[in-house]
């Protein structure tokens, strides 16, 4: 009458046993810390380790450990004021050479870790840091973008001998040739087709994008059509270009688990745990960036340039990112602006490499620089433009600070068009080269709309007062079924417990962020479980009350409440997916939260609760009371 398959309880075990383990992690806090990464030609060496230690001293500061970590200098401190402190002392000591930011460094132990178990994700609520609303200009993309085919297909009816008139845009972004001569209509349209199909949209919806063109032959005039589907992928993937640059953009501050995600239709949000200088923030967010190829002075000395200062002229001195110097002519080959696609691959050999594709008029000059220069070197030089902002006699004065470094040197193999391939890399370094240079620049301006600083200790309190509700939701609820509901509350309460334990384990593992409405929705999930169990316990009363025996009337009471339980959740999941679906901030962390614990309360109340009950009660022959 009351049985329970084996094989549940082997799946409740081996769940459980997972749950206990993923959750751990979260037993362990972090420590306030300061990580300090060297810019280039700059390292983490001894004088480094000094200069620290003089200057946390100085400040009255006693680190609980200084360590390497992740090619970082890792300052753990006692405590979030310390690490406000330290971060202000260690800036002011190493300046320009560092970038020092502060974080929040995991204790979890190391054979939790290699299992990838792992705390969650604190948001910026609990752990404090610099929240940031962009609004995206996608106007100026969708400008920039059309004005790019007008570009292209000058150049291409130009290669192809095919005299025109005239190229112009028109308003609704359609554009409109007008041929010298009525019977090159043909093999214009022809060759734009084939032409344009090369270089339209991004990387990542080039095909789409070329596909996606008509065109439409009236005498001598040819009318390139956008349809209303290209252009809003080429909206949206100005956006996916500008999230991807802003999580470059963000390593370069140090932050932990940063959020980096699209809001609505043009507007992307960025949250920085941890952060507190809301000017580096912006700096690095907003600065500007390009991609340029230049050749490689083959002829000139690159000692001479840097001991003596004196660079031939025509070149310009550069820095790879490894320190080494080298000469380059200051002669623009091609930009980034000029690029459609960068992926990494392998070449003929197998070894790592870049593919790269370049519009007609980039692929043009990199055909005319490359057919002469067969067997030299070309370089690929990242330029940052960031936005200063200095005190001259007591007034703001806003200028731009130029970094530029090369990121790549490579041999010119044969000639090359508009797409090519760059070799000589590190499996690693032809990932980050493609990553750098699909996003080395905006694809389109961005405007802060909205900014939101929340302190360590508002976020300390936050953490204090979300703990402190669900423990006391989770307590009033296993005193009132222990009282109410005796053995069954008992069990109600040991199936609640595991409800917990599974959430925080499935939000750990899948890296999902906790937040203040998060806690909300952990107590919200309590409250579920507990009415599936209040569900379960009445109606066991309710078939005792008829006269069933004991075992039937458990095993009844299981079977007929389960369908209403699913019935009950099933209307919370569409509620929670929906918010999930259409909310945003707050809301998508309350609906992960809340539909995690759906899940995780029925499968304790139906299967757990009941498992227990079996164990309790089945075996028991004479079986005169339950005690419910």
């Amino acid at each position: 009458m009351l049985e329970f398959p084996r094989w549940k309880y082997f799946l409740i075990v081996i769940v459980i046993a997972l749950g206990l383990l993923y959750a751990a992690p979260n037993l362990y806090p972090q420590d306030p810390s300061v990580q300090i990464t060297p810019n280039r030609g700059f390292a983490i060496d001894a004088a480094l380790n000094q200069k620290v230690a003089d200057a946390l001293k100085t400040a009255g500061l006693a680190p609980k450990q200084v360590a390497t970590q992740d090619n970082n200098l890792l300052v753990r401190l006692t405590s979030l004021e310390a690490q406000t402190k330290a971060n202000d002392a260690l800036r002011g000591a190493l300046g320009d050479s560092y970038v020092v930011a502060p974080n929040l460094a995991s204790t979890v132990p190391a054979w939790l870790r290699k299992v990838g178990a792992k705390p969650m994700v604190k948001g910026l609520d609990l752990q404090g840091g610099i929240h940031f609303l962009l609004q995206v200009d996608q106007k100026a993309a969708l400008d920039k973008r059309v004005d790019t085919y007008v570009e292209d297909t000058r150049v291409t009816l130009r290669d192809g001998h095919i005299r025109y008139s005239g190229v112009e845009r028109r308003p609704d972004n359609s554009i409109v040739v007008t041929l010298a001569d009525a019977n090159d209509a043909t093999a214009a349209r022809a060759l734009l087709a084939k032409n344009l199909q090369a270089s339209g949209g991004s990387a990542s919806a080039q095909l789409v994008g070329a596909q996606a063109l008509t065109y439409a032959v009236n005498g001598a005039v040819i009318t390139i059509g956008l349809p209303q589907a290209e252009l809003q992928n080429i909206a949206s993937n100005a956006i996916e270009q500008n999230i991807t640059t802003l999580r470059n953009r963000v390593n370069e501050l140090g932050v932990a688990e940063p959020i980096i995600q699209r809001q609505g239709e043009d507007r992307i949000v960025v949250e920085l745990p941890g952060v507190q200088d809301t000017a580096e923030a912006k700096r690095m967010i907003g600065a500007a960036a390009t991609l340029e190829y230049h050749a490689v002075d083959e002829t000139g000395s690159v000692a001479d340039a840097v001991n003596t200062g004196i660079v031939p002229p025509g070149d310009k001195l550069y820095y790879q990112r490894s320190g080494v110097p080298v000469l380059l002519v200051k002669r623009v080959i091609a930009t980034g602006d000029q690029m459609v696609g960068a992926q990494s691959s392998v070449d003929q050999n197998g070894q790592p490499s870049v593919s790269v594709t370049l519009n007609n008029i980039g692929g043009q000059r990199m055909f005319d620089f490359s057919s002469a220069n067969v067997g030299k070197r070309m370089a690929v030089v990242y330029s940052e433009s960031i936005p200063e902002v200095k005190l001259v006699d007591g007034k703001e004065v806003h200028s731009f600070k130029v970094n530029e470094d090369v990121v790549s040197v490579a041999v010119v193999q044969s000639a090359l068009g508009k797409q090519f391939q760059t070799t000589g890399l590190q499996k690693d370094e032809a990932d980050n080269l493609a990553k750098l240079l699909r996003a080395g620049s905006l694809a389109a301006p961005m405007d802060f709309v909205e900014q939101r600083v929340v302190g360590p200790s508002l976020g300390a309190e936050n953490v204090r007062r979300g703990i402190e509700a669900v423990v006391y939701s989770f307590l009033f609820t296993l005193v009132f079924f222990a009282v109410y509901y005796r053995v069954f509350g008992l069990i109600t309460a040991v199936a609640l417990l595991l409800n917990l334990v599974i959430v925080v384990a499935v939000m750990s593992v899948f890296g999902a962020t906790m937040t203040l409405p998060g806690f909300a929705a952990l107590a919200l999930s309590v409250g579920l479980s507990v009415d599936a169990n209040v569900l379960i316990n009445e109606r066991i009363r309710e078939e005792l009350r008829h006269g069933m025996p004991g075992k039937a009337a458990i095993a009844t009471g299981y079977e007929k409440a389960g369908a209403t339980i699913m019935d009950a959740n099933l209307t919370g999941l569409i509620v929670g997916i929906a918010l999930y679906a259409f909310g945003t901030g707050a809301l998508k962390g309350f609906a992960l939260t809340m539909v995690i614990g759906i899940f995780a309360s029925m499968f304790t109340a139906i299967t757990v609760s009941r498992a227990i009950a079996t164990l309790l009660y089945a075996r028991r022959k004479k079986l005169q009371s339950v005690a419910i």
